[in-house]
């Protein structure tokens, strides 16, 4: 049996997404063991970050400065405008390199039943970007879940009294996916998403 602080230490782990119980514990162990090195290591780290981690209040990005990053590097398409709904959202977009615009975070998705409205979501932000001028295209990047699809078809609304092109990202068959081993919702989307062959 470990210490009451260890313990404390363990379950405070656990509470991050992706560590159950005996994960945070074999965490623990593993920062027992390197504690002249790896401990110091990380909680610098966690300080560091806990002092200057910012919103950014351009696109709501989470960042140690403001603009972040992304909304400060000139060599990103400011014409193309990707929606999300939340931060993990964006770097999981961002990491793939493949979206070279900048980004905005709606905080949420819209939902009836968590009693998430419109004006719960950062959408007046994202119609004043638009106004401003110089967006071309807005890429609904909505996850592929009910309210992620509701929140998709309310921007689309909303967004078409402006002058631009919107569009959402593809669902359907995953690269390497066997048809027998996808779900009935995967399998009917990417039949209404056929395309022409060749």
């Amino acid at each position: 049996m470990a210490s009451q602080e260890i313990e404390t230490l363990a379950a405070a782990l656990a509470k991050l997404p992706g560590l159950g119980p005996r994960s945070a514990r074999r965490a623990v162990l593993w920062l027992v063991k390197r504690r002249e090195t790896a401990l110091p290591a990380l909680l610098d780290a966690l300080a560091t970050v806990g002092e200057a981690l910012v919103e950014c209040e351009v696109c709501g990005n989470v960042d140690t400065r403001n603009p972040c990053a992304i909304c400060a590097d000139p060599r990103r398409d400011s014409k193309s405008l990707c929606v999300v709904e939340d931060v993990a959202d964006l770097w999981a977009l961002d990491r793939a390199k493949l979206f070279t615009g900048k980004y905005h975070v709606l905080g949420g998705k819209l939902s009836a039943l968590d009693g998430v409205r419109p004006e719960d979501l950062n959408i007046a932000a994202l119609l004043a970007r638009i106004e401003e001028g110089g967006v071309d295209e807005v890429v609904l990047a909505m996850n592929a879940t009910l309210e992620g699809q509701t929140t998709a078809h309310y921007l689309a609304e909303r967004l078409e009294a402006y002058p631009l092109r919107i569009t959402q990202l593809a669902h359907g068959l995953p690269v390497g996916g066997e048809l027998d081993y996808l779900d009935e919702g995967t399998l009917a989307q990417a039949l209404r998403a056929r395309r022409p062959v060749g």
